[in-house]
């Protein structure tokens, strides 16, 4: 009996934090500022109870998750509306490099050190500092970097490259091994003319892991079997 209620209790403690991410957003998981961290932990740790804690009662630990997703949707509903409450609960970004200068104060006071700004630095493809302009470290953790003028990649306008061809968002036919009917109808697609894509390139759809149009409208197969005859690693 006590088995059962555990695996019941642990299935409602799942289904209730689904719910809560879907009514908090994408946002909330995908920026995680100071309030959303909270929120998150707090959220968690009653959620746990809910599933395997039989010493406190259901009700009691229901009341608590609504009360504190009320609490955290509330703050996040006011933070929209109100600037210095945004301020507050998220923070602020923080320069970390100005002008080229490493601003040594702001490092030591978010206690960020010199090898984790350089792991980040190198995370956007910049591996000398000098090369830096301004870095700001985000509300959500993540820094964000503006190059010197010189070291700015060059993009087609700057080679005066006029290029018109229109590109689409992918869309995905084939994942692990089965259709997306659904992309299919949406996009007027028809089976017929996906098998004959298939044929073209010599394949059968059988041996097709992932298959999408690609946004400049060229078709992507990749067949389960890779045939590397050298792999760089294999487990």
């Amino acid at each position: 009996m006590e088995l059962w209620e555990t695996m019941l209790r642990s299935i409602s403690a799942f289904t209730l934090m689904m719910l809560i991410a879907r009514i908090l957003g994408k946002s909330t998981i995908a920026q995680m500022t100071y309030h959303d961290f909270v929120a998150a932990i707090t959220l968690g740790a009653i959620t746990a109870n809910l599933a395997f804690n039989n010493t406190i009662s259901i009700r009691i630990l229901l009341t608590s998750l609504l009360v504190f997703t009320g609490i955290a949707y509330m703050l996040m509903f006011l933070a929209m509306k109100n600037r210095k409450l945004r301020s507050w609960l998220s923070g602020k970004p923080t320069v970390l490099i100005q002008e080229g200068k490493i601003l040594e104060s702001n490092m030591r006071k978010l206690k960020i050190t010199l090898d984790t700004l350089n792991q980040e630095l190198r995370s956007k493809n910049i591996f000398n500092i000098q090369d830096v302009h301004y870095a700001v470290l985000e509300m959500n953790g993540a820094i964000s970097v503006l190059p010197k003028w010189e070291s700015k990649p060059v993009t087609r306008k700057d080679l005066h490259l006029d290029d018109r061809t229109e590109h689409i968002f992918p869309i995905e036919l084939i994942m692990d091994g089965g259709i997306i009917e659904a992309n299919l109808k949406e996009n007027d697609i028809t089976t017929e003319w996906l098998h004959s894509q298939i044929k073209k390139k010599g394949l059968s759809i059988e041996n097709i892991n992932y298959a999408v149009i690609s946004s400049n409208g060229n078709i992507y197969f990749d067949e389960y079997k890779d045939r590397i005859e050298h792999p760089v690693d294999k487990e």
